[in-house]
């Protein structure tokens, strides 16, 4: 102890202080800047202006159910879907394993629900949304969505899409009044995956796969 007493010095406070709150203030840069920049295209269902294509993004199954997370931004995309607002849902998640299938099970939902089949498309290589929106992009060829989450990760998922190159608003749902606990975690939690997309939207790395395109969502805007 009067070792660790010898080493402190009182000076020392003051810019040990000012570091902390460095460190601290430069943290929440990059949250603070996707939040600001993707300000004007993030809104709520009922003010978007329609687009051709919602893109879903994953969060989670429990076996053959979306977790509620995942089943609230689902609701999303189907309230957009029955109000006209998108014609084509394309569905983003991992499919890593074989007993491990996001994509399916959100079609699954939406088509128990009334939405036909071939106008739900499933990308099964979605692991994490810079994939899902690079993929959009190359792999199905989406120029324009809206593009669906909770409303904590929206801002980080519509920048990441803009520079992916899709032209990119958000709408979000708003899991708090219902999952306040997992969602204050999820908030916190983008301040660290904020850092990771600042150095996706720089390096604009390859995602884990890419492959050959794919016609599923021009198939579905063409048919009836």
């Amino acid at each position: 102890m009067k070792r660790l007493r010898g080493l402190w010095r009182p000076e020392w406070l003051g810019p040990g202080a000012v570091a902390v709150g460095l460190a601290g203030y430069a943290g929440l840069l990059p949250s603070v800047w996707m939040k600001a920049a993707t300000a004007p295209y993030r809104m709520d269902a009922a003010q978007v202006r329609p687009a051709p294509v919602a893109i879903v993004l994953g969060a989670g199954i429990w076996g053959d159910r979306p977790s509620p997370f995942l089943a609230g931004r689902l609701d999303v995309a189907l309230r957009l879907y029955r109000e006209g607002k998108v014609k084509v849902i394309l569905v983003s998640g991992d499919n890593s394993r074989r007993e491990y299938d996001e994509p399916t099970v959100m079609w699954r939902y939406l088509v128990e629900r009334g939405v036909p089949g071939e106008k739900v498309v499933r990308d099964y290589a979605g692991f994490d949304t810079w994939d899902s929106c690079v993929r959009a992009k190359r792999i199905f060829g989406v120029d324009r969505a809206i593009v669906v989450s909770q409303v904590f990760h929206l801002p980080r998922a519509v920048a990441l899409c803009r520079a992916a190159g899709v032209r990119a608003v958000g709408v979000g749902h708003d899991s708090m009044r219902t999952q306040a606990a997992t969602t204050g975690y999820g908030y916190l939690r983008e301040g660290l995956a904020s850092f990771k997309a600042l150095v996706d939207v720089a390096r604009k790395p390859r995602p884990r796969f890419l492959g050959p395109q794919e016609p599923g969502v021009r198939n579905a805007l063409q048919g009836p």
